[in-house]
């Protein structure tokens, strides 16, 4: 299956995890992402997650950028992402997502509070 067949398959995931981060980029603008090289996609039968490579000035970490679908195969899927993100120079994870996220993943510690205002 192409890239787009895939993408377009689990796009209402991705829709809906946009919704969840303010919205600051659409289907489409992801979809560039992951074109560009920006971003890495991660489909799977019933979920979807796609992630982005940081550079921080003393480490190097892959950040789950979108996830959703089935939550049993996305906590499988965080282990293979993981997998691929140490083999692409990685030395952290990082997730952005809603605090539910904080139970599900007893490997991570919340480090930070984003907040957000409109203007």
């Amino acid at each position: 299956m192409s890239l787009l067949d895939e993408y377009e398959r689990l796009m209402h995931h991705i829709e809906a995890a946009l919704g969840y981060a303010g919205n600051s980029h659409t289907a489409l603008d992801v979809l560039d992402a992951i074109r560009s090289g920006k971003a890495q996609f991660f489909p799977y039968e019933n979920s979807v997650i796609v992630t982005e490579i940081v550079d921080y000035p003393q480490r190097t970490s892959c950040r789950i950028w979108l996830a959703g679908g089935d939550m049993d195969e996305l906590m499988e899927a965080e282990k293979e992402v993981a997998e691929w993100a140490k083999g692409h120079g990685c030395d952290s994870m990082e997730i952005i997502g809603r605090k539910g996220w904080e139970r599900q993943l007893n490997e991570y510690q919340a480090t930070a509070t984003l907040l957000t205002r409109n203007l």
